[in-house]
């Protein structure tokens, strides 16, 4: 019974530390709000210039189907929530050596886990926040033409997806931790090839063939695949099982891999004295 008890408080503390994590970051990001403006700001009016691209092509008289603008509209909305997720889960090192306190982070005495469940756990809200903030706007100027739209399968896929790319952040954070310069920019090299392979704003098989294989290795491929399917489509939970079980397959492997790989990393930035400031 006191064993019992003692690892009820042990994983109530833990619980508490995930949840100061992610009140951490909320306070980062109020503390720097300005720029967290100036991206949202960003993220809209680039989602806009790709929604504008198929208005401008049926403006020319070009034979495109009514709901294109939707079809770029959800790729821009899908990639702005996976990248937000990527890039704060990778940049949380980065933030670290900002602040000054890498070291004291890292030599806290709180496993690992519970230091990158908050972090992950923000990127989620975080990501959800700003889509939702996007999406506003995109009403605004488009309106909501998506009479079958399955919001609620949209957000199956979503969740799927997003253990997934926790998974990915994981293993691009080691790129700052081993790297204070440039370890930060590195990142969008992972994010680029995504971009690239995943059909965000043009379909997997647009893409020459021997690219084609790559798609299948990319969680954001079948993000992107049922998102679309809830959203245009309309379908049901039933059709939309098999890309969300496929993401959450994923998620089994890049989640575990990309602790251990971080691990494996932390460990040798520890030896090799990069938890400093200034690397």
């Amino acid at each position: 019974m006191f064993h019992s008890r003692r690892l009820k408080i042990g994983g109530m503390r833990e619980l508490y530390a995930v949840v100061a994590f992610v009140e951490r970051q909320f306070n980062l990001c109020k503390r720097y709000w300005t720029w967290e403006l100036v991206f949202l700001f960003y993220t809209v009016i680039n989602t806009l210039t790709i929604a504008f691209i198929a208005v401008g092509m049926q403006k020319q008289g070009h034979a495109i189907q009514p709901d294109y603008v939707f079809y770029l509209v959800i790729g821009a909305l899908m990639w702005g929530f996976l990248g937000i997720i990527f890039h704060e889960i990778s940049n949380s090192i980065s933030w670290e050596r900002w602040e000054g306190t890498i070291e004291q982070t890292f030599m806290a005495p709180v496993q690992r886990l519970t230091h990158l469940g908050g972090v992950c756990s923000f990127a989620v809200l975080y990501g959800l926040l700003r889509t939702g903030l996007v999406l506003v706007a995109m009403t605004f100027f488009f309106g909501m033409g998506l009479p079958k739209a399955n919001y609620a399968g949209a957000l199956l896929v979503l969740g799927a997806a997003s253990l997934s790319f926790i998974g990915l952040g994981l293993m691009a954070a080691i790129l700052p931790l081993l790297s204070p310069e440039k370890g930060s920019q590195a990142t969008h090299i992972m994010e680029g090839v995504l971009l690239l392979v995943s059909g965000i704003y043009y379909p997997v098989e647009a893409l020459p063939e021997w690219l084609q294989s790559f798609a299948i290795f990319s969680p954001a491929t079948y993000a992107l695949e049922g998102v679309r399917k809830a959203l245009l489509q309309g379908a049901g939970v039933a059709e939309l099982w098999p890309l969300a079980a496929k993401l959450l397959l994923m998620s089994l492997l890049f989640v575990p891999l990309g602790l251990g790989i971080f691990h494996t990393a932390e460990t040798y930035a520890k030896r090799a004295g990069l938890l400093k400031r200034n690397g």
